[in-house]
């Protein structure tokens, strides 16, 4: 999500700097550790935002160990940011200083092309600028992320938080809530429908939250049997042990809509198999390799294989004023920064239930 093709165009204002303690990698092999670096000084539009919580997405792991094959070093992740805004521009009016203030992947992108005009930036069709390693049109060099003590981003990339929302618990809403809230809506999940939920990690957990709000009835599948009474608690009203081939038989051409958040290797087919006529199966994990496509899970019954990532500005504040009205937000386990190496290595064993959020006040 942070890549881009955006060539920078050094601005004015790369003599006015911040002063800006960080975590970050040097290197896809190097453990993250403190970093100094300079923050832009708030221009015109911009609104400065004192970072109090930042979340821990899959991304921001795969990145910092370049498996991606697109980071550039030194590297500070964060994409799941929530704080309250310090300063603001002068042209600034959709924000004051004291608000919450939340930022997720994107800081910027060309606002011109037909992608950008319909409020579809994480389209960009010239390339967003991702919150961390992107080209920074400001200093030169790459953006860094939230893995740090401030942030300064134009004020019509930056999103209102819901005021009766715990606002640690609302950061991983900026990513994971967002990447399953919006093909949720974009495909039109709603009652009547059945729809399906491949995991329980940090994006499952959230799709099984958001489409339960929605009024869909829920499946969680799982290869792990004891996360059943959680998927329960979460909002599914069924658990499937996907492991289970009598299990899954029962199930097939019966879902509506399937939500697959997983980010590794597995059998795609198995849940193609699953979807009724004209049914819809969503890719938003990312796995590294490619997964082995049968055609005749997708051609008898006209059945859609998609994929989708983050929403767009709008539609972000969209979420978390959805997520406010039905009081929705992530399951986390809350960390100092000194933590996050053995975050990182805990998040491979998919062992935090179900989202790691950094307290930046260990930073000071």
């Amino acid at each position: 999500m942070a890549q881009t093709t955006v060539e920078p165009e050094i601005s004015s204002l790369a003599s006015k700097t911040i002063a800006t303690k960080g975590f970050a990698t040097h290197s896809a092999t190097s453990p993250l550790g403190p970093f100094a670096f300079e923050r832009r000084q708030s221009g015109p539009h911009d609104v400065q935002i004192e970072i109090l919580f930042c979340g821990v997405c899959h991304s921001d792991l795969h990145t910092a160990r370049n498996e991606w094959q697109n980071t550039t070093y030194p590297f500070v992740p964060g994409h799941e940011i929530v704080g309250r805004v310090a300063k603001v521009g002068s042209e600034v009016k959709k924000f004051k200083e004291g608000d919450l203030a939340g930022v997720g992947c994107i800081v910027d992108s060309c606002r011109h092309c037909s992608a950008c005009k319909e409020g579809l930036e994480q389209y960009c069709e010239v390339g967003m600028i991702g919150t961390y390693n992107s080209p920074d049109k400001h200093l030169g060099g790459m953006t860094y992320g939230g893995y740090s003590e401030r942030i300064v981003v134009d004020e019509n990339y930056v999103l209102h938080m819901p005021k009766n929302l715990d606002l640690a618990a609302s950061a991983p809403l900026l990513c994971a809530g967002i990447t399953t809230y919006s093909p949720l809506r974009h495909w039109k999940v709603g009652k009547g429908q059945k729809v399906g939920v491949v995991a329980l990690g940090g994006l499952g957990h959230m799709g099984v939250k958001l489409a339960a709000a929605m009024g869909a009835d829920v499946t969680l599948f799982t290869t792990s049997p004891g996360k059943a009474q959680d998927a329960k608690r979460l909002g599914a009203k069924h658990v499937v042990i996907s492991k289970d081939p009598e299990a899954m038989a029962k199930e097939a051409n019966t879902f509506d809509f399937i939500l697959d958040t997983v980010s590794a290797d597995h059998n795609i087919n198995a849940y193609l198999n699953l979807l009724k006529r004209d049914g819809t199966l969503v890719l938003v994990g990312a796995p590294e390799k490619p997964l082995a496509l049968v055609a005749f899970s997708l051609i008898p019954q006209r059945k859609e294989l998609a994929g989708s990532m983050i929403g767009g500005i709008a539609e972000t504040q969209e979420m978390l004023d959805f997520c406010g009205k039905h009081n929705i937000t992530s399951d986390i386990e809350l960390i100092p920064i000194q933590k996050i190496n053995e975050a990182y290595e805990r998040m491979l064993r998919s062992d935090v239930k179900y989202r790691f959020v950094i307290d930046l006040a260990s930073l000071k």
